[in-house]
């Protein structure tokens, strides 16, 4: 939002949240029947083909999104190294809504304009002619009203808003107040107008020209360079003509520098190239790769999050996880994606963040849960994981932790498997299973004096189990087997450990196994806290749900703009927590397999460097 918002500032149809869409309906579902089903002398290709191009231009800036935000995650080329917030997101998450706009006014101008009715597929002369009225009124009264915009008085009520995001992504260029899309559509339907008014339009030279000018607005908001330098060797007067990510990243950074829309020879013309553009392009066109201190390796989980990745939909990310139906509609490329990951994918960088003096990473193993419970498909998954181990321990990484379903037992041993293969390993291995179990034991609230363990027993829950008794508090179970592989690893009296028929217990720790009947036959107000990695299924209402071992990240985190899976916001786990704080503490060995750190030491260590504990709220017990 700018300063001083003026007016026209919202979308006019901003209350219709995702049903907004519903505008375009009318004319997509006329356009569809006079196509197929109208006389031959109604059959119009133009005004058919009106909004597939709309879901294209959605398509091509999407695939700018997950580009930018993949290459910025690598490091190579990046140009500003400044964090992205959840506040950027939210106010960026309507980019769309100019898309829907160029929809409704092609619709209405096609049925204004009797000669944009049944426009030919392709004339040269019209394409010329859009390239020349491009380069000479769009870009010169582009120019002058965008120094208008820096004026005070328009910069505080309306372009203010779009220099909040002082770190660009492609969506960037096109997160403006309303009353500036209307001005830019009026600039940019000069040659689209002209060439209907002379009968040299086409389908062709529309297109290209829409798309162009999405390209060149995604390509200089993408905070990556990528314009090769040979292009200017070549021929050196194309420093003029066409901007460069550098270039314009400078204007967000500057504000009254690199005004020009896509060619800077009106920035040269009358004085306001910034001096450091040619130093910012050689310096964001050399830089390398970013070497991570610690590495968080994850994976995916079910098909829809393929777009609650960070390098998905923005938006989606930006909350936590949960099936949407509106994803539902997306079932075609979901099937696709899940197709390609399973043959041809490969572990991928997703996230970079900076905490401290640490740069961070997570890394995403192509897989979805359903894999990791094939029998036949351990071997493969384990051949990824070793290989990303190996791949990290070779860039110079320092912790690798392992997320998710990438540490078990039946897996791998909770990734002692990968230490006893590579003893040579230089970086250290850590499956937070030390920091997840302290969190649970934490989580409990004051005054405890019984709880139930449910779920299949891991080395959490045994952990858990053991604090437990050795504080005084009495730990139930409902199955005799369970109470027997308890005992077996409780390292002080098991006194306190017990068997029980009667489910009165209004604390359950709970893990993956707990079945429904059980959580059926909980009391009313029973509080469930899950010591596995994924959270269990809520079929109460009456009942308090507590999330998987998790903290609060400090404020000074940074470049966290995505949630962790079900996490809320700027909510991390345990078990990517504990690598962080695996190289914070300068911990000389690997946390896998058996090896469990004191409880006290992995809290003490999270609140010290000052994670915040998620408290179980006073009115839910």
């Amino acid at each position: 939002m700018a300063t001083t918002p003026g007016i026209l500032t919202d979308w006019p149809w901003k209350p219709l949240g995702s049903f907004k869409y519903v505008l375009l309906a009318p004319w997509a579902i006329h356009s569809s029947y006079l196509y197929f089903n109208g006389d031959e002398e109604k059959r119009d290709l133009g005004y058919f083909l009106i909004f597939p191009f709309l879901l294209v231009r959605m398509l091509h800036n999407q695939i700018w999104i997950s580009l930018s935000r993949y290459q910025t995650a690598k490091g190579s080329k990046r140009i500003v190294d400044r964090p992205i917030e959840f506040e950027q997101v939210d106010r960026e998450s309507s980019w769309d809504d100019q898309i829907l706009f160029n929809g409704l006014l092609l619709y209405m101008g096609r049925m204004a304009l009797k000669r944009s009715e049944n426009l030919p597929f392709w004339r040269m002369d019209g394409v010329v002619m859009t390239a020349l009225l491009h380069a000479g009124p769009v870009e010169f009264l582009y120019y002058w009203f965008h120094r208008a915009l820096h004026h005070h008085f328009l910069y505080s009520r309306y372009h203010s808003h779009h220099h909040s995001s002082i770190v660009s992504e492609p969506i960037t260029s096109v997160t403006h107040p309303f009353a500036e899309h209307i001005v830019y559509f009026l600039l940019f339907a000069i040659p689209l107008l002209t060439t209907v008014l002379t009968e040299t339009a086409s389908i062709v030279s529309f297109s290209l020209y829409v798309m162009f000018i999405d390209f060149m607005n995604n390509m200089g908001h993408c905070n990556f360079e990528l314009v090769p330098k040979i292009l200017f060797i070549i021929f050196p007067p194309l420093k003029y003509l066409i901007y460069t990510p550098s270039y314009h990243s400078l204007h967000h950074t500057q504000f009254r520098t690199n005004l020009s829309l896509f060619m800077p020879i009106y920035d040269y013309i009358y004085g306001t190239w910034d001096k450091s553009t040619e130093s910012l392009y050689e310096s964001s066109l050399s830089r390398a790769k970013e070497v991570p201190h610690v590495v968080h390796l994850s994976h995916l989980t079910t098909p829809q999050s393929i777009y609650h990745m960070r390098l998905g939909f923005a938006a989606v990310a930006s909350k936590p996880f949960a099936t949407k139906w509106r994803l539902s509609l997306l079932w075609p490329f979901t099937c696709l994606s899940v197709i390609v990951t399973c043959f041809f994918g490969r572990t991928f960088v997703s996230e970079r963040n900076t905490f401290k003096a640490l740069k961070l990473q997570s890394w995403v193993l192509p897989r979805f849960n359903l894999q990791y419970f094939m029998e036949w498909r351990r071997e493969a998954i384990n051949n990824m994981i070793e290989a990303a181990i190996l791949d990290a321990d070779k860039k110079g990484v320092k912790v690798l932790s392992l997320g998710l379903l990438n540490q078990g037992k039946e897996l791998n041993e909770y990734g002692e498997l990968y230490i006893q293969k590579h003893p040579k390993l230089k970086l250290k291995l850590v499956d937070g299973s030390s920091l997840a179990a302290a969190i649970v034991v934490n989580t409990i609230p004051k005054g405890t004096t019984q709880v139930l363990l449910r779920g299949h027993l891991s080395k959490v829950a045994y952990a858990v189990a053991n604090a437990l008794c050795q504080m005084g508090l009495q730990v139930g179970t409902l199955y005799e087997n369970e109470y027997q592989k308890l005992k077996s690893k409780i390292t002080t009296s098991s006194n306190n450990l017990i068997v029980t028929k009667i489910t009165t217990h209004k604390i359950w720790i709970v893990g993956d196994g707990l079945e429904e009947f059980e959580q059926l036959n909980a009391p009313k107000g029973t509080i469930f806290i899950p010591f596995s990695q994924f959270p269990p299924k809520r079929l109460r209402r009456d009942c308090y749900y507590h999330i998987t071992p998790s903290m609060k990240v400090p404020s000074c985190f940074e470049n966290l703009d995505s949630c962790e899976n079900w996490l809320p916001r700027r909510v991390m786990s345990a078990w990517r927590m504990a690598g962080i704080l695996h190289a914070l503490e300068g911990r000389e060995m690997h946390e896998v397999g058996e090896t469990m750190l004191s409880l006290e030491d992995a809290w003490k260590a999270s609140l010290q460097n000052g994670f915040i504990p998620l408290e179980i709220s006073s009115s839910s017990f």
